[in-house]
């Protein structure tokens, strides 16, 4: 007998966009999503606002990729770069993905980038963008 993960649980109507039912109708969906429930959202957003450095980041946006299908970039801004809103984070549209969620998950990574600037200063120069400084 085989138990299944639970999934997460709808959304009430109306206040969300995330395509949960049109997922569930689609048969070779990936489900993979709907695999993070309310109670690992707050462990997974508990963890990114506890990044250490850039690698533990990578690491993250690489386990949330391999685990639920959420892929997450995170770069400098095409313009400047004088605060952490200058980081540009983007979550690729994803059916399932709840509209709170999506809002949330960059929110956590900019409070870890804020409490550790050093990630940031590490994610520029990453990208090349201090190499004269």
């Amino acid at each position: 007998m085989t138990t299944l993960a639970p999934m997460r649980s709808p959304c009430p109507p109306g206040a969300c966009d995330c395509g949960r039912d049109l997922l569930l109708e689609m048969p070779d969906a990936d489900l993979r999503i709907l695999l993070l429930t309310r109670e690992q959202e707050k462990i997974l957003l508990a963890r990114l606002e506890q990044l250490k450095d850039l690698a533990d980041l990578q690491h993250l946006q690489k386990r949330m990729f391999e685990q639920l299908g959420i892929r997450v970039e995170v770069s400098p801004g095409f313009h400047e770069v004088r605060t952490m809103l200058g980081i540009d984070i983007q979550i690729e549209e994803l059916p399932g993905l709840c509209r709170k969620t999506r809002k949330s998950i960059p929110a956590a990574i900019r409070r870890s980038l804020n409490n550790n600037p050093e990630i940031a200063f590490e994610l520029l120069n990453a990208h090349d963008l201090l190499r004269d400084t």
